[in-house]
């Protein structure tokens, strides 16, 4: 049975913001001989990797919704310099709109049931296309 991660996207503002973010992050990983993925480091790791594994993604939380996803690909849990345990969670670099969903603030991440996860907004739609401000103000209205 799926099962996905959400977790607070810190320092991004924008599903546009986020994006640029995992494209600098690709570009440094290829001009390091590395495949075209990016990893997200935290602390605690999942202890239900097969599930994650099995078709899960992370749902990223913007300004305080969830606004869309990346499929999970790895979970590759390592200790750092300091000893400390830690975990990077391998990401397709690409993200995946989803339809708005609050969440309050949390720390770390939590799992996420695949019942409970916001749809995705079809892939060439005019609410994919549109900018960020206006789809979140149409979602607000109920509109979309």
């Amino acid at each position: 049975m799926t099962l996905h991660l959400v977790k607070l996207c810190v320092g991004a503002d924008s599903v546009e913001s986020l994006q640029a973010w995992i494209d600098f992050r690709v570009e440094q990983a290829r001009a390091a001989g590395l495949g075209a993925h990016t990893t997200h480091t935290t602390r605690m790791v999942p202890t239900r990797r097969e599930e994650l594994l099995d078709g899960g993604s992370l749902y990223w939380v913007i300004k305080g919704k969830i606004q869309a996803r990346q499929h999970l690909l790895d979970i590759r849990p390592f200790t750092d310099d300091a000893g400390v345990k830690r975990c990077d969670l391998v990401l397709e670099p690409r993200l995946i709109l989803t339809q708005y969903q609050p969440k309050r603030p949390f720390q770390g991440w939590r799992y996420l049931k695949a019942e409970d996860a916001p749809k995705d907004i079809r892939a060439g739609g005019d609410v994919q296309n549109m900018p960020d401000s206006m789809r979140r103000d149409l979602t607000e209205l109920c509109l979309i």
